[in-house]
């Protein structure tokens, strides 16, 4: 990991509580990277080291989905005793949001990076995962245990998940940049920094029109 990526999780680590602590402990391990209520994701990577991580990442032939199944993926695990990880986002993501005593949104507002939309009802949001479950499965985590698949599908250190419109979410599916893009173009750089960023931290592979798209969607920044 970049020094600069290194101090900056590092800062994020250090202000947490108790809790942070495991956290600590589960990135030195390969365990569980979810937060603690209140803790925040570390923020984005600036584009030149955006792109250093891209000249990184593996090329490789996408693999197929065969054995693929969600449930291979393990998600929305418990952050604490009432919230579980989708929870967590909707409140992260959201603003003024409210949520009864199960840690269930009841209102609130959400502004959809991708398309840049302003929703008032959790339900017309779902949480994207920036790297998509079976995105993932294609490009290396098919060998991962089902241990690092669940950390992959809960963690919110990284840029790994997002809340945003709803039929964005179903139509971006388990595609990669180079079959889909987020409408707002404004949002590209942003996008592909955070896809890169995940790709890179979970040693996952991309095919060659993946990195072109990538590169391209770069030039926006």
């Amino acid at each position: 990991m970049p020094r600069t990526r290194a101090l900056v999780l590092l800062a994020v680590l250090v202000g947490s509580s108790v809790t942070g602590c495991k956290l600590a402990d589960g990135l030195a391990s390969g365990g569980s990277l979810t937060q603690a209520p209140g803790t925040v994701a570390a923020p984005p990577i600036a584009p030149a080291e955006a792109r250093n991580e891209l000249g990184a990442l593996q090329i490789a032939v996408r693999g197929t989905m065969d054995g693929y199944s969600r449930d291979e993926f393990p998600h929305w695990d418990k952050v604490d005793a009432n919230c579980d990880v989708r929870e967590q986002v909707l409140k992260r993501d959201g603003q003024n949001v409210q949520t009864d005593a199960q840690c269930a949104p009841k209102s609130g507002t959400w502004v959809s990076p991708y398309d840049g939309e302003t929703w008032h009802k959790a339900s017309d949001v779902d949480i994207d995962h920036m790297v998509p479950l079976g995105q993932a499965w294609i490009s290396g985590a098919k060998s991962w245990t089902r241990e690092r698949r669940e950390q992959f599908a809960n963690d919110l250190v990284r840029p790994q998940l997002k809340a945003v419109t709803d039929n964005l979410n179903e139509q971006k599916s388990d595609k990669a940049p180079d079959a889909w893009k987020p409408p707002l173009v404004s949002y590209w750089c942003a996008y592909a920094t955070d896809w890169i960023v995940v790709k890179h931290d979970y040693g996952l592979t991309i095919t060659v029109p993946e990195k072109n798209a990538l590169a391209g969607m770069l030039d926006h920044c």
